[in-house]
């Protein structure tokens, strides 16, 4: 059942993914930002002349009668509007009416790697979201994590200065944005359905996994998969507890969030059972070590040592 609900969290998330890019009627394209290789088509009501269609150089620049080279990289088409009404109007029209149309937009590298169905660099052209390249590349596979690292190489136009003395600036190292999936997906919080620049890398990580080990009948990994996951679940997916086990002392080893250590905390899995004791959450790579009891043991081996020769008893297949 666990594995079914599980499925249906991931195919819920994967339709909200579609959804929510076929549905979105906001115009993403007003807020896009110009860059190299566009090409823009410049009307002017007031005189034909001056209505051009330009290339964005590498640079970032056009070039436009009468007001020369202009830096256009990083505007949005409104806001290159209003930066041409105003030359205009400062020195050869009253009032002058300019549209901007972005004509052609120009490919941008977008990669998407980790836990999605179709991994790869992907060209797009225009202004695409988180959404886009999570439908692009099919969606989440079920094993994704519930986060999503958004890596952007640094743009060079804004390095750091050096020091007095020194040429040149320091290099920025790439900026990483993390966006909780679920609540962009489920939750429906379009503020992380963030706008994507050339060059960023999408990132959607495995779901992390817990451990299971000692007096349990399957020990091993167990992924999250997104999932919040107790202890006795924990347990419960190792096929429970061994008749040998001393569960009132299970430990769980935990890696510290700032990597510097384990933390050790000590459970009583039968008050859990009874209800006496909280169920705790278990958190990523959590280790879980169940002990064995000396004296359950010990009854054990004499069991084993009585139930030998029973079996050669005529009445043994009857026990």
């Amino acid at each position: 059942m666990r594995e079914i609900e599980i499925s249906r969290q991931v195919k819920a998330m994967n339709e909200k993914i579609l959804m929510s890019v076929f549905s979105s009627k906001r115009d993403l394209y007003r807020d896009y930002k110009i860059g190299p290789e566009d090409l823009l088509e410049i009307s002017v009501f007031e005189d034909e002349k001056l209505n051009k269609t330009v290339r964005v150089s590498f640079q970032g620049n056009i070039n436009l009668p009468l007001l020369g080279v202009l830096k256009v990289k990083g505007l949005s088409a409104s806001e290159l509007e209003r930066e041409l009404r105003d030359l205009l109007a400062e020195k050869y029209y009253q009032d002058p009416h300019v549209n901007v149309f972005i004509k052609e937009y120009r490919n941008q590298r977008i990669s998407v790697i980790g836990a999605v169905e179709k991994p790869g660099v992907y060209e797009m052209s225009g202004q695409k979201t988180v959404l886009d390249l999570l439908a692009v590349s099919g969606g989440l596979k079920e094993d994704a994590g519930q986060l999503l690292f958004l890596m952007r190489p640094p743009n060079p136009e804004d390095g750091v200065p050096k020091k007095e003395g020194e040429k040149g600036t320091v290099e920025e190292l790439p900026k990483t944005s993390i966006i909780d999936l679920e609540e962009l997906l489920i939750k429906g919080d379009l503020r992380l359905n963030v706008p994507l620049l050339h060059g960023d890398v999408i990132n959607v990580p495995l779901s992390g996994k817990i451990f299971v080990g000692g007096e349990v009948r399957a020990p091993g990994g167990f992924s999250l998969r997104g999932k919040r996951l107790t202890v006795s679940q924990a347990i419960a997916s190792a096929g429970g507890l061994k008749g040998i086990a001393n569960a009132s002392e299970t430990r769980i080893f935990r890696y510290s969030e700032k990597g510097s250590g384990k933390e050790i905390l000590i459970v009583n899995v039968y008050d859990i059972e009874k209800g006496k004791s909280e169920d705790l959450y278990l958190k990523e790579y959590d280790v879980i070590i169940v002990p064995r009891s000396g004296v359950k043991m010990v009854l054990q081996e004499l069991w084993d040592a009585i139930k030998s020769p029973m079996a050669a008893w005529p009445f043994a297949a009857a026990l």
